[in-house]
């Protein structure tokens, strides 16, 4: 068996695989159908300060090889995630990262000094595509990307901080390097790109909102190549995410730089898509004399170099 654990900005995972925020809820209804307590960690639904109804439906819509989402930062609430889930998501003995959203510099700084000391991790949502005046003004541009990350950072003491990335954007690269510039400990990537699906029959857009989020498997080569430029230009760890589907899947987003992964539109095709994925990494380490599966981050090798 290989050793599975990997430790990110001093908290241990007991295994790089983590719920994608969104894809997930708080974890209850995967719980019926297996121990959430197998997987690394769990990237919660996006938390507002106050809770959200989300956009008007529909909202998903699935096109080949992808889905897209305008759901909207749909969440109870802060105050409701820490009365009614948290206790019980910290029982389960999984991680929990609590995604945080926010339409102000002053509410990711009140959200984060609320769940200070709270949660494991806290990841900061500032590239969600489909929130009319949210987070996506915050996370196009390095110098608001660093700004927003300074200001959650500061009021953060004791709980490690996040930043997950837009790829809609000129440099990825540049983004990442501005968040950690502003106190981030780590970042994810990719959040979702902007798409759209239209009815051709009523020529009008799928989805309510026009535009959505698209995730699955289409966007994995992207997110990969977006890993590795992330993973060559900051010195904090990458939590890499965008089509994972299976354990191979996962090694290349390790190979590529990251030294963790999250997995989220595969939830929705396969429920057990997760504990799949850790014992596939398992057994591919096995196969390959790996003992440790940090061993994998970072080794790619270029062709020609």
């Amino acid at each position: 068996m290989a050793n599975l654990s990997v430790n990110l900005c001093g908290v241990q995972f007991k295994n790089p695989v983590i719920a994608a925020s969104g894809t997930y809820g708080f974890g209850r209804e995967f719980n019926e159908l297996y121990d959430i307590g197998v997987i690394g960690g769990i990237s919660t639904k996006g938390l507002t300060l106050e809770p959200r109804l989300g956009n008007p439906v529909p909202r998903i819509a699935e096109s080949r090889g992808v889905i897209l989402n305008a759901v909207g930062l749909q969440n109870p609430g802060v105050e409701h995630f820490i009365e009614k889930d948290l206790e019980w998501l910290k029982a389960t003995g999984t991680v929990v990262i609590a995604n945080v959203a926010g339409k102000t510099l002053e509410d990711y700084e009140n959200i984060c000094a609320r769940l200070d000391g709270l949660v494991d991790m806290i990841e900061l949502n500032i590239s969600c595509p489909n929130v009319k005046s949210g987070g996506m003004a915050f996370g196009i541009k390095p110098e608001t990307v660093e700004e927003v990350t300074r200001y959650a950072s500061k009021a953060l003491k004791r709980t490690p901080l996040i930043v997950k990335l837009s790829p809609n954007v000129e440099s990825i690269a540049t983004n990442a390097k501005a968040a950690e510039n502003g106190g981030a400990s780590c970042v994810s990537l990719i959040n979702t790109l902007t798409g759209m699906a239209i009815d051709i029959e009523r020529r009008k857009p799928i989805i309510a909102n026009n535009t959505g989020g698209v995730s699955g498997a289409g966007v994995k080569p992207i997110a990969v190549r977006m890993t590795y430029e992330v993973a060559q230009t900051v010195k904090i760890p990458v939590i890499g995410m965008g089509g994972i589907t299976c354990a191979e899947d996962a090694i290349e987003f390790l190979m590529a730089g990251a030294a963790a992964v999250q997995v989220g539109t595969a939830n929705f095709t396969d429920p057990y898509a997760m504990p799949k994925i850790i014992q596939g990494l398992n057994d591919w380490c096995d196969r390959h004399n790996v003992a440790n599966v940090s061993e994998l981050t970072g080794t790619l090798q270029l062709n020609g170099k």
